[in-house]
């Protein structure tokens, strides 16, 4: 079969698609996948530069952690799945190829309103996004919800889920254009970060008269602590889900403690397969039923075929896109 490889760790040149051994026939309760398409993710890039490695039991040199395709085979302890379904699902690595083999538990059904490339930019965002709003911080109706990149796949995400939720949705990102076009997915304010963080907190009293936001979804890192803290309501929560601006930073027990904060981490890639499977079919029951009737949708920001992977990988790591970049595995 046809992958993506790295070949070494670097810059996207260290990228190739090779003809690769495919997955072997699923044993117990796992399934084959035939992969149309799969979205790229921060991971991905991380990989490819040697900080970020696949967990163990999967492919250490093909990327791709989400990916939308229809079942070719199933194990003889698998049955929630037969041929030719049409699934999505999250994997540890390996997706970017043209099969990949997984839990049968880590799969959803595609709704028919909704084509590959769409489906690709669903599972991995949209999962991410449903567990923090709502396993982890338990966002209520009526409540506000403040997430940082919010112009990103989960950032996208996370609005619509929570604009489904009845709850009041906020934004930061370091682009005007990137705010602009998020409002169309339903955030109700939203302030430039370009300079650092320092601005989002006047602006987050300000649209809230003085309370706070009870969320705070963080997908930036270390460098937004500060001012998340300032930003929170009294019982808020912030959820820690990236670190792109560094994962080390001091904090302020006295503010944590006066507000009563609670401030959960989360990371899907390297839960156990039980964890990933209580995620997946939470997201089943609750998300894919919006994407079916049309209250959210996959926000796509380009198309690359598989040859080109390493346009995808320098369109990421320009910081331009907007929502999700597909790798269509077909030519």
């Amino acid at each position: 079969m046809k992958a993506v490889v790295i070949t070494s760790h670097g810059g996207p040149e260290v990228l190739d698609v090779r003809e690769v051994e495919a997955p072997q026939s699923p044993t117990a309760d796992r399934v084959r996948v035939r992969v149309r398409a799969a979205a790229l993710n921060r991971a991905d890039v991380l990989q490819r530069l040697g900080h970020y490695p696949a967990p163990a039991g999967y492919p250490q040199n093909i990327p791709g952690m989400e990916f939308a395709g229809e079942i070719d085979e199933v194990g003889p302890e698998a049955s929630l799945w037969k041929r030719s379904q049409r699934v999505f699902g999250i994997t540890g690595g390996g997706a970017q190829a043209e099969y990949v083999v997984v839990p049968e538990n880590h799969l959803a059904e595609i709704p028919a309103n909704i084509d590959w490339v769409e489906a690709a930019a669903v599972p991995e965002v949209f999962i991410t996004a449903h567990d923090a709003l709502f396993t982890c911080a338990r966002l209520q109706t009526g409540e506000t919800m403040l997430v940082h990149a919010a112009g990103s796949g989960v950032g996208t995400a996370a609005i619509q889920l929570a604009r489904a939720a009845g709850a009041q949705a906020y934004g930061t990102s370091r682009t005007t254009e990137k705010l602009e076009r998020a409002r169309e997915y339903g955030l109700r304010n939203s302030v430039v970060v370009k300079d650092g963080p320092q601005d989002f907190p006047a602006a987050v009293q300000e649209w809230t008269n003085g309370r706070g936001v009870n969320v705070v979804i963080d997908l930036v890192g270390a460098a937004y602590l500060e001012a998340n803290l300032s930003a929170l309501a009294q019982k808020g929560r912030m959820v820690l889900v990236g670190t792109t601006a560094g994962s080390k930073a001091t904090l302020d027990f006295a503010i944590v403690m006066r507000k009563r904060l609670t401030i959960i981490g989360t990371v899907l890639r390297a839960r156990s397969k039980e964890e990933k499977a209580t995620a997946t079919r939470l997201f089943a029951n609750h998300v894919v039923p919006l994407l079916a009737d049309g209250v959210v949708r996959s926000v796509v920001d380009r198309v690359y075929r598989l040859a080109e992977v390493r346009e995808a990988h320098l369109r990421m790591e320009s910081n331009e896109s907007f929502g999700k970049i597909v790798n269509c595995t077909l030519d």
